[in-house]
């Protein structure tokens, strides 16, 4: 049985991004998102708007994989794709203009400090009262 694909730019560090097939199962995700890594990673979810979301390597600053790309306030480490989904949960390929749009975001790749990074690594405790 083949494995169902969908359409995703995909933005490794200081590389332009790309159109990628890329296959929706577990295995095959965890697997993209720790090009890399030293083991195979979490699959972490930053939505960017409704239906699209970035899917990158939740453990990524941690574990120290090269900085990538600015996302809000937020510092993306490692490989990266950008993804559409059905609203539901279920991954979607780009469409032409997403992929043009997102292109465009993610076209200039930046020169990071990991200092940078290690700035934005933290805990937050919240006691209960």
């Amino acid at each position: 049985m083949k494995k169902r694909q969908v359409k995703a730019l995909m933005v490794e560090p200081n590389e332009r991004p790309k159109l990628v097939e890329l296959s929706c199962d577990l295995d095959s995700l965890q697997k993209a998102v720790s090009i890399g890594a030293p083991e195979q990673g979490l699959i972490e979810y930053v939505y960017i708007e409704d239906n699209v979301s970035v899917l990158c390597n939740e453990e990524g600053k941690l574990i120290g994989l090269t900085p990538n790309r600015r996302l809000g306030d937020d510092i993306l480490c490692g490989v990266f794709y950008v993804v559409a989904d059905d609203g539901e949960g279920e991954l979607t390929s780009l469409t032409k203009e997403q992929t043009e749009v997102y292109t465009e975001m993610f076209w200039e790749y930046e020169n990071i400090d990991p200092d940078e990074i290690a700035s934005r690594i933290f805990f937050r405790f919240i006691a209960e009262e």
